[in-house]
């Protein structure tokens, strides 16, 4: 008898098996509750987010975090591609029912107006030296406190002269602090002159400002003045050209 021949086998039809739904796996880890975690809870974590649960504890760490990380940005990355798609969605903006009032002429030329430079005294280059001279020197002086400001609150920041018979500071021991000296005074020539060189001159009433000189003298109206008064003063020295160092502000 011949031998049989096998047959062959039979084709058999694979078919696509249903992948498991993923089990929700839960809000992540933030970085502060990782950092102060234990070894268990790292492990925990670890599980159930399929990673290496080798290693020492700052290993677990550093994997989770570099996990966390990647997370959000994925997150971050897939919510910038949504809304875009919901800006083309949304209607074009309504235009409003009400227009805005439109601005009377009169305060369209006042905002027009070219801000006017203050008025500037006439110096010659030796003031002008010495006027720099002051300024460097008065941001170079130090701050004079009295003798243990810093022990007692009632003291302040005032300065008062020492007068005990033991003080270290009255007798100028090297590690106390300077005094006040004729040294730390600024130039003899431009004592008194505001900053920007002009001598400042108390003004009580309009009459005051005959005969001051514009280039080199400015007013300063008292703190008594009233409203009204103070707005006399102001229109006559606009009037002479003398420029107020503390004029009345008005919105």
């Amino acid at each position: 008898m011949a031998e049989e021949e096998p047959k062959p086998a039979k084709k058999v039809k694979k078919t696509a098996v249903p992948e498991k739904p993923s089990e929700p796996r839960g809000p992540l880890p933030k970085p502060p509750e990782i950092r102060a975690a234990k070894k268990a809870e790292l492990v925990a974590w670890s599980d159930r987010y399929d990673l290496s649960t080798e290693g020492k504890v700052d290993d677990l760490r550093k994997r989770l975090l570099a996990y966390v990380a990647k997370e959000e940005a994925k997150a971050v990355r897939e919510a910038e591609k949504v809304e875009p798609a919901e800006e083309k969605e949304k209607p074009a903006k309504e235009e409003p029912l009400r227009k805005k009032p439109k601005k009377p002429k009169e305060e369209e030329e006042a905002e027009e107006k070219v801000h006017e430079a203050r008025a500037k005294p006439k110096l010659d280059d030796r003031l002008k030296h010495l006027l720099a001279l002051r300024s460097a020197k008065n941001a170079a002086r130090p701050k004079f406190r009295r003798q243990e400001w810093f022990r007692y609150r009632m003291f302040g920041d005032g300065w008062r002269k020492p007068q005990g018979g033991q003080s270290k500071l009255r007798r100028h021991f090297g590690y106390r602090w300077n005094l006040p000296s004729i040294g730390y005074r600024g130039p003899r020539e431009v004592r008194g002159l505001h900053p920007s060189g002009f001598q400042e001159i108390l003004v009580h009433n309009e009459r005051q400002l005959a005969g001051l000189d514009a280039t080199k003298q400015a007013v300063r109206i008292a703190h008594g003045v009233g409203t009204r008064k103070r707005e006399i003063i102001e229109k006559a020295c606009d009037d002479k050209g003398l420029r107020i160092l503390n004029r009345m502000v008005t919105e």
